[in-house]
């Protein structure tokens, strides 16, 4: 039998090859509008070219005759060979590179913005020309290669004679396949069971019964479950997520909701008509009674109305989850050295040095360390020796002693002393024959001075010889509360309620301590609530130290400088970096009344605060070279045995050279 085409087997191939005879003939109208696009633009004919031929013609031609090629010998190798060294190298060179032959290629001179523009307004094909940096030359662009950027950029193929819609070649022969591609039998494999497979199937049954080859075991149901506890865990809340909070339990029934209770769960009558008394807030909401049996209970009357207000518990009351975290306390104390490894620190009383017979109100140690002087209220001020407590010299100045200080030079052993308005700058007799000459000439006024104030015509202080003492005697208008010596023991600065002194800077409120830095020329000034640091020099404030306190009491500097302790009336006690901030390193609350005097060791790390609750506390301070690391503080020993006198406890420390502290109201040496 003759098969017979049908009209609708080959439609699909006519159809492709309609649609690709249309697609020639649209790619062969938009080439012949690029050919004249591109001639109306050089500006000459573009049916025609030089030699009368057509364009068309030429092209097709022109397009049979070439075939394509991938060797590289096609390419035209650049002119430039100096391959891929960057050209900002060249920037400065005269050259651009090297051709082939090894030869400088010379920079062409480059026209100025002006020219180029004229040039190109006059070359009709100055757009076909593109400037190639690397080899420094300008390139045209042929006309078939501006045909290939053209369609490329309309997203055509670059060449016109491609036809994207070729019809399909079906390379399958379909004559006469009536029956699938194989018609040949099922094999007999097919349906006898594999030998491999049950081979693999025994050896998956030996490794379970081995054991090498486990499976998870079923999920087993819980027998009990929690009736009264929190189900917030259970799997029936698992949907709600993370957010889900379980409602808070009711309370469970207790001994007074049973039908026979004790008889102490049971009211009186009495007890029930003071419930009537009380609030509806405070009386209680259910009233035990006592029945004979389970039976003989009524119904509860309240019950609606306690579930009813129970689900508007659950409803309306919001419900928030709270975290406990839990913390070791241990964890949260700060970990400090053991006190053992921060030895040698004063411990227990060494010496009481008795002699004043009323209250010391100020001592001061001298330069090497080895006397002391005291003054006190009874108009006395003596000269201790440090190691044996004994009594060297003493002065009857006939007030009483507010504050004494030794001169911090080791070759000066002079002693300023202030009581009432006046300061006494004594020679205690002590070194050599040539310093006592020394101390002697400066003590000696030729004729009495004064300190003159340019604006009012009396002085703020006069210079006095006191042949009863043998020194200097410092007349003021007001009490003196305190004397400072300069480091270099020049100098010294009184305070006073009115001002001792002609000062280059301003004071902000009333001066309550004042002293100098231990090694450059600054001045500390404390007023009730901050602490002022100037610039003796350039006579300006440097820095205000923020206290945050109720009252300043008294300030110490530390023998580097850079740090500061203040105290307070209100028992705490301020550490200040300077070099970190103008706030408070530390604040320490330490004591539970004032503390009266703060004080540094001149070449141990200890700092100690005495109070009035008759307590001295020493402190362990090291401040560290490395400006990362903050100073270590740890609190050392509590000394105690001082008695008050007038609500007064210890007024004030000194200590000397050695490991040691003096505390003044009885002035105590403690090792």
């Amino acid at each position: 039998m003759a098969k017979v085409k049908t009209p609708l087997s080959d439609s699909p191939n006519k159809k492709k090859k309609e649609k690709s005879s249309e697609h020639l003939q649209e790619e062969k109208v938009d080439d012949q509008q690029l050919h004249q696009d591109y001639d109306s633009a050089d500006g000459y004919d573009s049916s025609q070219n030089e030699s009368g031929e057509e364009i068309d013609g030429r092209s097709s031609e022109s397009h049979q005759g070439i075939e394509e090629s991938d060797s590289s010998e096609d390419e035209v190798a650049p002119r430039n060979t100096i391959g891929d060294v960057p050209l900002e190298w060249y920037k400065e060179e005269e050259h651009v590179g090297y051709d082939i032959a090894g030869k400088k290629i010379k920079k062409k001179v480059r026209q100025d913005k002006l020219d180029s523009f004229l040039a190109s307004a006059d070359d009709s094909k100055n757009w076909r020309k593109i400037y190639d940096e690397y080899n420094d030359e300008e390139v045209e662009v042929t006309k078939s290669e501006t045909r290939l950027i053209r369609r490329l950029l309309k997203g055509k193929a670059p060449h016109a004679e491609f036809d994207p819609y070729a019809p399909y070649v079906d390379w399958f022969k379909w004559d006469g396949a009536k029956t699938p591609l194989s018609n040949a039998p099922e094999p007999k494999r097919r349906f006898i069971p594999s030998k491999w497979e049950s081979k693999k199937v025994v050896e998956y049954v030996r490794a379970i019964r081995k054991g090498l080859i486990k499976f998870d075991k079923p999920k087993e149901e819980p027998r009990f479950y929690l009736l009264w506890g929190d189900d917030s865990s259970t799997t029936e809340k698992a949907g709600h997520g993370l957010a889900y909070i379980p409602p808070p339990k009711a309370k469970l029934p207790g001994h007074e909701e049973s039908y026979n209770p004790s008889l102490e769960y049971i009211p009186t009558q009495e007890e029930i008509n003071s419930y009537q008394l009380m609030y509806e807030e405070d009386r209680p909401k259910f009233i035990p009674r006592r029945f004979l049996s389970l039976r003989s209970v009524p119904a509860y009357e309240n019950a609606v109305k306690e579930s009813f207000d129970r689900c508007l518990d659950l409803y309306l009351c919001p419900r928030a989850r709270k975290k406990r975290i839990n913390i070791d306390p241990e964890s949260l104390k700060p970990k400090l050295p053991s006190r053992k490894d921060l030895k040698p620190y004063p411990v227990t009383c060494y010496l009481e040095y008795k002699g004043h017979k009323g209250s010391v109100m100020s001592i001061s140690t001298e330069a090497s360390g080895q006397w002391i002087a005291s003054g006190s209220i009874d108009g006395t001020v003596r000269i201790w020796e440090v190691e044996t407590g004994r009594c060297l010299r003493v002065w009857e100045v006939g007030e009483a002693v507010h504050y004494v200080a030794w001169n911090p030079l080791p070759s000066l052993h002079i002693l300023a002393v202030s009581m009432g308005q006046d300061v006494l700058l004594l020679n205690t007799g002590l070194g050599n024959d040539e310093e006592q000459k020394n101390i002697e000439q400066l003590l000696r006024l030729e004729t009495p001075g004064s300190m003159d104030d340019p604006g009012n015509t009396t002085s703020i202080v006069s210079w006095v010889q006191d042949d009863k003492h043998g020194g200097i005697r410092l007349k003021h208008f007001k009490t003196v509360s305190s004397v400072e010596w300069h480091r270099k023991g020049d100098y010294i600065s009184t305070l006073s309620k009115r001002l001792t002194q002609r000062i280059p800077f301003k004071l902000h409120g009333l001066p309550v301590s004042s002293t100098f830095h231990p090694t450059r020329s600054i001045f500390f000034i404390s007023t009730k609530k901050n602490v002022r640091v100037y610039d003796l020099l350039k006579q300006k404030l440097v820095k205000k130290l923020e206290t945050g306190l109720r009252e300043v009491s008294s300030i110490a500097i530390h023998p580097a400088g850079d740090n500061v302790i203040v105290g307070s009336r209100e028992g705490k006690l301020c550490w200040f970096d300077m070099d970190l901030s103008s706030q408070p390193y530390r604040i320490l609350k330490c004591h539970p009344k004032d503390i009266n005097n703060v004080a540094f060791h001149r070449s141990y790390p200890l700092f100690a605060t005495c109070s009035d609750d008759c307590t001295a506390y020493v402190f362990h301070g090291t401040v560290y070279s490395d400006l990362n690391q903050n100073p270590l503080i740890v609190p050392l020993e509590i000394l105690r045995g001082h008695s008050s006198t007038n609500g007064r406890g210890s007024y004030g420390l000194q200590i000397p050279s050695k490991a040691a502290l003096v505390i003044y109201r009885r002035c105590r040496f403690y090792d």
